[in-house]
């Protein structure tokens, strides 16, 4: 495009780009070049300029019969995030939106991971559809393998966060099982219902107890003092 001095081709051929995705049915994802680098550029003039051209990309395919999903920031502090959201729902015609995030700070270098999963929870129960999952290696390296599980274990939990908000079907039931597997000190159970079974029973392992319980509160455990002197156990509904 600089070098030639035109249009982005995909931009200024856009209806026989509509052709080809109808005609082989596949989804569009468009794009924001210019979503914010950091959390100073958030929800700035340029970001919701792009937003109203997308907005219209987004009617030209849903008139067309192909599916879009549109990106949304990767940066954006607390407070402005459902506030993205809505706008991006109201603007692009409720086509999915998709986010980065987003990332709420940015002082995380190397824990990217965890300033990523924060927004992302808060833009999930905004109403956000699909979460980009960030790596601790964000803005400082290529993620090798274990980045990559950190990332999306991180993302996994914020958008389960989100599902339980959203009351997504079964989000808040797999809570409930691991709640009764903590009562009940079925430490098996409670590792295979965690998103990272072997990490679970890795750190549980990790300091030796006495008893049942694990080494955190040991012969002062809350659930093991109620079964033995009071012989309260799971309540109903459990």
């Amino acid at each position: 495009m600089l070098y030639n001095e035109r249009e982005n081709p995909l931009y200024e051929y856009y209806d026989r780009l509509l052709e080809i995705a109808r005609e082989f049915d596949v989804t569009l994802s468009l794009g924001d070049g210019m979503r914010p680098g950091s959390i100073a550029d958030a929800t700035d003039r340029a970001q919701i300029e792009e937003l109203l051209v997308i907005g219209e990309l987004v009617q030209r395919a849903q008139q067309a019969g192909v599916q879009a999903m549109v990106e949304g920031p990767g940066h954006l502090p607390l407070n402005q995030i459902e506030a993205n959201v809505q706008l991006e729902k109201s603007i692009c015609k409720g086509a999915p939106f998709y986010v980065l995030g987003p990332l709420v700070t940015d002082i995380g270098a190397g824990y990217d991971h965890i300033t990523g999963a924060i927004g992302g929870a808060i833009a999930a129960a905004a109403g956000t559809d699909f979460l980009c999952y960030v790596t601790p290696s964000e803005h400082l390296s290529l993620p090798d393998p274990e980045d990559v599980k950190q990332g999306v274990i991180a993302s996994r939990i914020a958008a389960h966060a989100g599902d339980i908000i959203k009351g997504v079907k079964g989000a808040e039931e797999w809570d409930r099982r691991m709640s009764k597997a903590r009562k009940e000190l079925d430490w098996e159970e409670q590792a295979r219902l965690s998103l990272d079974p072997e990490l679970a029973r890795r750190v549980h392992s990790k300091h030796a107890s006495a008893g049942v319980a694990c080494s955190m509160c040991g012969e002062f455990c809350a659930m093991e003092l109620m079964e033995k002197y009071l012989g309260i156990t799971s309540p109903k509904g459990f």
